[in-house]
């Protein structure tokens, strides 16, 4: 076997100290850590020890530790205090999931100290930990997000690869503002052009360099130029295998990170499986969910959510009516064709917030469109009612959907049902977002609706369409009562 050594003043080891500063740029607020300890472990501890001291437990104030410490415990084993975990989205679907097994180790510990507190004043007692924990995330992740805006927490980047692939990356990650990274400098490897105005901190042959250190020195160089905190990689056939591996040794050597770009788009990495095939490392995509027991527990939600939902409004549908009906000259709903899966159109149930004769009129208002898609959207359309903006402010003229939910033609959760015409301009991308059931809500409502560019629109829909499971349904049904108190892009 050939062994290959780097020369001896190699440039990682002389490097290494100047690439590990006391505080990167990258580095979170320092108060993330001990508030996130101090609300889990308080919040496991207080309500305990206040429920089992009411209820004449012997030992309440141990029994308010090791709640708090089985808490901590359980959250430091699911690594949610690691650097890269705090602050950041992961909505409250895993925080539920760390209650439960929270319950699961209290109640194994309550079987072995036979302790005899009423089961339902036990349980109630660490219901505060669990929504302490929620309010801790969000208040953190809103900091966060208020820091990355002002540019004050992110990962400063350097992209390396051929000079196409680098300018998709570049380009990707700066129409997108849900992640940590800034690109500070690109390193292009041949002669190719780049037209983003990232600065180029190097340059590397085609080539591969005869000189074992040509890549490294060039690219630990260009890292100490602009202070980066991530090199991302784009492989391609200049740069990959045996030239990307050394490169990731000196890196490594100098307390870098790297990061490689495998090409997949919206792909979520509950799909991704890493495997290892004769040394090679494997990315597995998993295919989209299409059948299975998800789907049957979607089915499921959509027609008792639906049922249940229309059975409880009720009352509320009577009031809307009275309101719309009183409000204005016409019928209280309006019913519109919309196209479904698989291209199949249905009619769509709403309550009516415009004029009667507003497709009439929407002609006459092409050159006012506020939105740069297919879509049609005015932030002061003059067809909407009084009753009808406040409807739209709340989203209670969605109402009358789970009509068309309980039927099938749609489902609580999933891409917006769009209109024939919009359907007849799609392009081969746009069509894929058919390929499941238009929903209530979904991704494009809890991320700004209206206010949404229509490639952000398609790219959310194609996003849940490769990606949906129950869990996220789930998820996205518990944002969307978030999103429905902003009022965000609703008009």
């Amino acid at each position: 076997m050939r062994h290959v050594h780097f020369p001896a003043q190699s440039v990682a080891g002389t490097a290494r100290a100047s690439f590990l500063p006391a505080r990167r740029l990258g580095d979170k607020a320092r108060w993330y850590l001990p508030a996130a300890v101090t609300a889990d472990f308080l919040g496991a501890a207080v309500p305990v020890g206040l429920v089992f001291a009411a209820a004449q437990q012997v030992r309440p104030l141990y029994c308010a530790l090791g709640a708090a410490l089985a808490w901590t415990g359980v959250q430091l084993l699911r690594r949610r205090y690691a650097a890269r975990a705090l602050g950041e989205s992961r909505g409250v679907l895993p925080v539920v999931h760390d209650w439960l097994i929270l319950i699961g180790v209290l109640a194994v510990a309550r079987v072995v100290t036979e302790e005899d507190t009423p089961r339902l004043s036990a349980l109630g007692a660490l219901l505060p930990a669990l929504l302490i924990t929620v309010a801790c995330h969000k208040l953190t992740y809103r900091h966060l997000t208020a820091a990355r805006r002002e540019a004050h927490a992110v990962s400063r980047v350097l992209v390396i690869g051929e000079a196409d692939a680098a300018e998709d990356v570049i380009a990707h990650l700066a129409a997108r503002t849900d992640h940590p990274y800034v690109v500070v400098g690109v390193v292009p490897v041949g002669d190719g052009s780049l037209a983003s105005g990232v600065p180029v901190a190097a340059r590397l042959d085609a080539a591969v360099p005869s000189a074992r250190g040509g890549d490294a020195a060039a690219v630990l160089g260009a890292v100490r130029s602009q202070h980066a905190d991530l090199v991302l990689v784009a492989p391609g056939a200049r740069f990959s295998g045996e030239r990307l591996r050394r490169v990731a040794w000196a890196l490594h050597d100098a307390g870098l990170e790297l990061a490689v770009f495998p090409g997949l788009v919206e792909v979520s990495v509950k799909r991704l499986e890493t495997l290892s095939a004769g040394g090679l490392a494997v990315l597995r995509v998993v295919p989209p969910l299409g059948r299975g027991v998800q789907t049957l527990l979607k089915s499921a939600l959509d027609r008792v959510g639906a049922a249940a939902g229309l059975l409880l409004l009720s009352p509320v549908f009577l009031g809307i009516v009275l309101a719309i009906r009183l409000g204005s000259r016409g019928p209280a709903f309006y019913r519109q064709r919309r196209i479904g899966r698989d291209g199949i159109p249905f009619v769509m149930w709403k309550f009516r917030t415009m004029v009667v004769d507003a497709d009439v009129r929407k002609a006459e208002l092409a050159g006012a469109n506020e939105h740069d898609g297919l879509m049609f959207k005015m932030r002061r359309d003059p067809r909407v009612t009084r009753v009808g903006r406040l409807l739209r402010r709340t989203s209670m003229d969605e109402l009358p959907q789970l009509i068309n939910v309980l039927t099938g033609h749609m489902s609580l959760v999933g891409p917006r049902p769009p209109l024939p015409e919009e359907v007849a301009e799609y392009d081969e991308v746009e069509l894929r977002r058919l390929t499941v059931r238009p929903g209530m809500t979904g991704l494009w409502q809890i991320s700004g609706r209206s206010d949404l560019s229509w490639d952000e629109t398609i790219q959310l829909d194609l996003q849940y369409v490769d990606n949906w499971s129950f869990t996220s349904d789930v998820d996205v049904m518990g944002r969307t009562l978030r999103a429905v108190v902003d009022g965000r892009g609703a008009y």
